[in-house]
């Protein structure tokens, strides 16, 4: 049976609640966004539940991992849900705990999206648009998980009365200073104007950073782990680090200073040890 829906966790909670008091079991459910295509002989969708049952009670804490687990972008993300939400409605509890098959799958798309949220308050880079009727700031991120619309309230909370833009390969976020603003596909404009953006401070943070680099003290996979390569490319400093990295394994990590620094006049700081 497919299921159609308008591929957000709001529409899968309505058509979710629908096939729950139906009584219609996980495996029978194929989900499909409106975006997704179904098999050539695959069932149409019926939209109208059949016999339903009295209404279903579900704990608002598991609709909260229910929502925080939607974010997690993988093909099978509706059916895990359901299965999880049809389990506990069943007076399965052990769906939603860590151990079980299913409640431990759950947790671990928990736990990922809200490592990405913390990527993109770490990571994102505003720079001003200069443009007088746009927003102040623009910036360009791509999140691996679906965190734009949860993690942008914390840059309101930060920014004040500035308006601002975040733009990504799917969706994006406009901060009037007042209201947010959420375009649930990226417009080509905004994506132009977060991607064309150039922070006139770049250079300066750029040598700030290379002068603070200490060769004596990389770990590269601490800081890979700490900063993922997939967000150099987007960050000012990004196309430095492979070249600060190659200098350290070629020897400066004798130094505790990038090497602009150590060959300045003055007392060497060597590696202790």
């Amino acid at each position: 049976m497919q299921v159609r829906f308008d591929g957000g966790f709001d529409g899968w909670r309505d058509r979710a609640r629908e096939l729950l008091q139906s009584g219609v079991a996980p495996h029978q459910v194929e989900w499909l966004g409106k975006d997704e295509l179904g098999g050539l002989f695959d069932e149409p969708d019926t939209s109208e539940p059949v016999d339903a049952g009295p209404p279903v009670r579900i704990p608002r804490q598991l609709v909260e991992e229910l929502e925080s687990a939607a974010r997690f972008r993988t093909a099978d993300r509706w059916s895990l849900l359901y299965r999880v939400l049809w389990r506990v409605a069943k007076g399965d509890q052990t769906a939603r705990l860590v151990g079980d098959i299913d409640g431990t799958e759950l947790h671990a798309r928990i736990k990922a999206v809200r490592r990405e949220a913390h990527h993109m308050h770490a990571f994102l880079r505003f720079s001003p648009t200069g443009c007088g009727e746009s927003p102040n700031y623009a910036a360009w991120f791509e999140p691996a998980h679906d965190v734009l619309v949860s993690a942008a309230p914390h840059f309101a909370e930060r920014m004040g009365l500035n308006s601002w833009l975040i733009a990504t390969p799917i969706d994006a976020v406009l901060w009037d200073g007042v209201v947010m603003h959420h375009a649930a596909a990226c417009p080509p404009a905004w994506r132009g104007l977060a991607q064309n953006a150039q922070d006139p401070g770049a250079e300066l943070w750029k040598t700030y950073y290379e002068s603070t680099f200490n060769p004596a003290r990389l770990n590269r996979n601490v800081m890979e782990s700490n900063l993922p390569v997939r967000f150099w490319k987007n960050l000012p400093e990004g196309a430095l680090i492979p070249q600060l990295m190659s200098q350290a394994r070629a020897g400066a990590q004798r130094d505790g200073q990038a090497e602009r620094v150590a060959n300045q006049p003055g007392k060497r700081i060597s590696r202790p040890g």
